[in-house]
Protein backbone atom coordinates (compact mmCIF):
# COMPACT_ATOMS: atom_id res chain seq x y z
CA UNK A 1 0.00 0.00 0.00
CA UNK A 2 1.27 3.54 -0.65
CA UNK A 3 0.82 6.78 0.88
CA UNK A 4 -1.26 8.99 -1.36
CA UNK A 5 0.29 12.96 -1.19
CA UNK A 6 -2.70 15.80 -0.99
CA UNK A 7 -1.82 18.59 -2.67
CA UNK A 8 -1.52 21.61 -0.57
CA UNK A 9 -4.07 24.44 -0.47
CA UNK A 10 -2.55 27.07 -3.07
CA UNK A 11 -5.16 29.72 -3.51
CA UNK A 12 -3.09 32.63 -3.20
CA UNK A 13 -0.28 33.89 -2.82
CA UNK A 14 -0.05 33.75 1.14
CA UNK A 15 -0.60 30.05 0.63
CA UNK A 16 2.26 29.60 -1.54
CA UNK A 17 4.52 31.18 0.62
CA UNK A 18 3.67 29.65 3.47
CA UNK A 19 4.10 26.31 1.28
CA UNK A 20 7.68 27.53 0.27
CA UNK A 21 8.70 29.67 3.44
CA UNK A 22 7.14 26.51 6.04
CA UNK A 23 9.26 25.78 8.32
CA UNK A 24 10.70 26.94 11.91
CA UNK A 25 14.16 27.89 10.38
CA UNK A 26 14.12 29.11 6.86
CA UNK A 27 13.78 32.68 6.92
CA UNK A 28 16.97 32.79 9.21
CA UNK A 29 18.65 30.58 7.38
CA UNK A 30 17.80 32.54 4.06
CA UNK A 31 18.61 36.20 6.28
CA UNK A 32 22.09 33.97 7.01
CA UNK A 33 23.27 33.20 4.30
CA UNK A 34 22.90 36.46 2.55
CA UNK A 35 24.46 37.69 5.25
CA UNK A 36 27.48 35.33 3.54
CA UNK A 37 27.76 32.53 6.15
CA UNK A 38 27.36 29.96 3.72
CA UNK A 39 28.87 26.78 4.99
CA UNK A 40 26.55 24.53 7.15
CA UNK A 41 29.44 24.64 10.21
CA UNK A 42 28.42 28.43 10.09
CA UNK A 43 24.83 28.25 9.83
CA UNK A 44 24.86 25.45 12.71
CA UNK A 45 27.12 27.76 15.12
CA UNK A 46 24.56 30.28 13.53
CA UNK A 47 21.12 28.78 14.66
CA UNK A 48 22.37 26.40 17.60
CA UNK A 49 19.09 25.47 18.52
CA UNK A 50 18.51 23.89 15.47
CA UNK A 51 19.60 19.93 14.81
CA UNK A 52 22.25 19.23 11.89
CA UNK A 53 19.70 17.03 10.51
CA UNK A 54 16.80 19.53 10.69
CA UNK A 55 18.85 22.62 9.09
CA UNK A 56 20.15 20.20 6.20
CA UNK A 57 16.25 19.15 5.74
CA UNK A 58 14.99 22.52 5.34
CA UNK A 59 18.67 23.93 3.47
CA UNK A 60 17.50 20.94 0.40
CA UNK A 61 13.71 22.22 0.79
CA UNK A 62 15.01 25.69 0.17
CA UNK A 63 17.26 24.24 -2.70
CA UNK A 64 14.10 22.37 -3.73
CA UNK A 65 12.19 25.81 -4.13
CA UNK A 66 14.85 27.25 -5.91
CA UNK A 67 15.61 29.84 -3.25
CA UNK A 68 18.98 28.89 -2.31
CA UNK A 69 21.68 26.88 -4.56
CA UNK A 70 24.78 24.51 -3.10
CA UNK A 71 28.06 24.51 -4.48
CA UNK A 72 30.06 21.18 -3.73
CA UNK A 73 33.65 21.62 -4.18
CA UNK A 74 35.52 18.59 -5.06
CA UNK A 75 37.96 18.22 -2.30
CA UNK A 76 38.11 15.33 1.12
CA UNK A 77 36.12 16.09 2.82
CA UNK A 78 34.00 17.54 0.49
CA UNK A 79 33.16 21.42 0.72
CA UNK A 80 29.51 22.66 0.73
CA UNK A 81 28.39 26.27 0.47
CA UNK A 82 24.97 27.76 -0.09
CA UNK A 83 24.54 30.60 -2.29
CA UNK A 84 20.90 32.69 -2.33
CA UNK A 85 19.85 32.74 -5.89
CA UNK A 86 18.24 35.86 -7.25
CA UNK A 87 15.07 34.19 -6.47
CA UNK A 88 15.80 33.86 -2.94
CA UNK A 89 17.52 37.11 -2.67
CA UNK A 90 13.78 38.94 -3.55
CA UNK A 91 12.52 37.71 -0.11
CA UNK A 92 15.15 39.00 1.83
CA UNK A 93 13.66 43.07 2.06
CA UNK A 94 10.62 41.24 3.12
CA UNK A 95 12.33 38.81 5.73
CA UNK A 96 14.14 41.99 6.84
CA UNK A 97 10.59 43.91 7.31
CA UNK A 98 9.15 41.05 9.20
CA UNK A 99 12.58 41.11 11.93
CA UNK A 100 11.78 44.97 12.03
CA UNK A 101 8.08 44.44 13.15
CA UNK A 102 9.09 41.79 15.46
CA UNK A 103 11.85 44.10 17.10
CA UNK A 104 9.05 47.02 17.06
CA UNK A 105 7.16 44.76 19.11
CA UNK A 106 9.50 42.71 21.09
CA UNK A 107 8.13 43.02 24.44
CA UNK A 108 4.57 42.84 23.31
CA UNK A 109 5.16 39.41 21.78
CA UNK A 110 7.71 37.84 24.20
CA UNK A 111 5.32 38.63 26.32
CA UNK A 112 2.40 36.87 24.66
CA UNK A 113 4.74 33.80 23.78
CA UNK A 114 5.68 33.28 27.28
CA UNK A 115 1.58 33.44 28.58
CA UNK A 116 1.17 30.90 26.43
CA UNK A 117 3.71 28.21 27.05
CA UNK A 118 2.25 25.39 28.89
CA UNK A 119 4.10 24.81 32.18
CA UNK A 120 5.64 21.54 32.35
CA UNK A 121 4.07 19.06 34.72
CA UNK A 122 6.32 18.26 37.77
CA UNK A 123 7.83 14.33 37.19
CA UNK A 124 6.73 11.93 39.52
CA UNK A 125 8.85 11.47 43.00
CA UNK A 126 10.66 8.27 42.72
CA UNK A 127 8.28 6.93 45.50
CA UNK A 128 5.19 7.70 43.90
CA UNK A 129 6.10 6.92 40.29
CA UNK A 130 2.61 5.64 37.75
CA UNK A 131 1.51 2.45 39.42
CA UNK A 132 3.05 2.21 42.63
CA UNK A 133 -0.35 3.17 44.59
Amino acid sequence: MYERKTMPDLNCGLDLIGEVLYGKWKMRLLWFINEGFQRPSELQRKIPGASRRVLNVQLKELEKHELVGKVIYPVVPPKVEYYLTDFGKSLVPIIGAIGQWGDQHEQRLRTLIEQNIPSSPLPYPDTLGPGSA
